[in-house]
């Protein structure tokens, strides 16, 4: 194959050596950045980068060469929460909402999480893969690199093992990284309405079992929150994966703290997701662990309720990382620039600090650390590069703007 040759590029952005550890404290404050430089790749690999006064034009043939003048390239954003297999939008609760209901009376009252498991339990897998892999196509074509994506609009063991499946197809067909979450504990289903904890049962004895089996996921998640599941609940399902190749992740403090997060961190969970409402001793479980507080401003733009305390989880030396939580339901945004923006503008991270949190921390988040989230010799993911920009700052300042020339690799 040939090589792909990229000069005068005004920034290449986020190279480095690969992080160990996700960033934290002064190391999160900075992205180096080669200015007015070149790029090479050969078979989909980053080969050779460096300053313009560095390159050798004579090396490569003219047809390989792309002038980049004007434009940065960044890693691609790593996305590590989504929900991005859903059967259909939900509008018509955005109205309720406009209208002054609550999330929670929404979903009293038959939407939400209950809303969207009634229509993907009505498809076939293959009706749901044809509705989400378009999905897919189009948050890559807008600069996601790596995915996470869960299921839990399911609600039963077949309609949960469909999702999943529908999953596995969307990884077969897309040159992206996908990692598979199974939410087992999303929502209560109506059968099981006044009896959590024979629903907890299920999926501890029966669902988890054969989600392993058959190698569905990656990850297992809950939604640790009032009127949903709680800290004995992440324990009993953390015990159930104990010795298996899966990993937990859990939805907490969205709405309220109740334990979740202590239980969280105890169960070395690789991440805890939401944070809007935080207390003492949750901060103190963070600093404790190696747990990453992955940030969803999406989802508090849109329900207009707190943003997560970033500022203070980095003072607190918390490594933190951002996604889209791209969902019918709170977020229905795949957009990570507008999620860069969110971050500047609401919970007042740098520039800087805040793209850290979408490539190297949100890689960590992923556990594809040793293959996305920085530029590399050997990196094989995907590559941003810009429409001609003024600096870095101008992405998240210029919000709800399409950033995006060209995905390269």
């Amino acid at each position: 194959m040939t090589k792909q040759v990229y000069i005068n590029i005004k920034g290449l952005v986020q190279v480095r050596p690969l992080p160990t550890t996700p960033l934290t404290g002064r190391e999160f404050q900075h992205v180096p950045i080669i200015s007015n430089a070149f790029l090479v790749i050969e078979n989909n690999t980053v080969i050779d980068f460096g300053s313009m006064e560095s390159f050798v034009s004579g090396e490569y043939p003219a047809e390989e060469i792309y002038d980049y003048s004007g434009r940065f390239v960044l890693p691609a954003f790593c996305d590590s929460h989504t929900h991005t297999v859903f059967a259909r939008p939900r509008e018509t609760e955005f109205v309720d909402k406009i209208k002054g209901l609550s999330y929670q009376e929404i979903a009293a009252k038959g939407g939400g999480i209950l809303n969207s498991a009634k229509h993907v339990q009505a498809l076939s897998e293959n009706e749901l893969f044809e509705i989400s892999l378009p999905r897919v196509q189009a948050l890559i074509a807008g600069g996601t690199g790596a995915l996470e994506i869960k299921s839990g609009y399911g609600l039963t063991l077949s309609d949960e093992l469909k999702m999943l499946r529908v999953i596995k197809r969307i990884k077969a067909q897309v040159d992206i990284p996908i990692k598979t979450t199974f939410l087992a504990a999303h929502a209560l289903p109506d059968e099981f309405r006044s009896n959590k904890q024979g629903f907890i049962q299920a999926v501890v004895d029966q669902w988890i079992p054969k989600v392993i089996s058959e190698g569905l996921a990656d990850y297992i998640d809950l939604f640790c929150e009032t009127g949903y599941f709680d800290a004995v609940d992440i324990d009993l399902i953390a015990q159930a994966i104990q010795g298996t190749h899966m990993k937990l992740k859990v939805h907490v403090n969205q709405f309220t703290a109740i334990g979740g997060i202590e239980e969280a961190v105890k169960n070395n969970a690789i991440t805890v997701d939401h944070l809007e409402v935080l207390d003492a001793k949750d901060i103190r479980a963070l600093t404790s662990g190696k747990t990453i507080a992955t940030l969803l401003p999406a989802c508090s733009f849109y329900l207009n309720i707190p943003f997560s305390p970033a500022r203070e989880l980095m003072e607190e030396g918390i490594p933190i990382a951002l996604a889209s939580d791209y969902n019918p339901g709170s977020s229905p945004t795949f957009n990570l620039f507008f999620i860069w923006s969110l971050a500047c503008i609401k919970m007042k991270l740098t520039p800087e600090e805040a793209l850290n949190a979408l490539t190297i921390n949100a890689a960590f988040a992923m556990d594809l650390e040793t293959t996305h989230g920085a530029i590399f010799k050997g990196y094989k993911g995907k590559l941003i590069a810009t429409n001609e920009s003024p600096s870095l700052a101008f992405f998240p300042y210029s919000f709800a703007t399409n950033h995006v020339f060209t995905m390269v690799n």
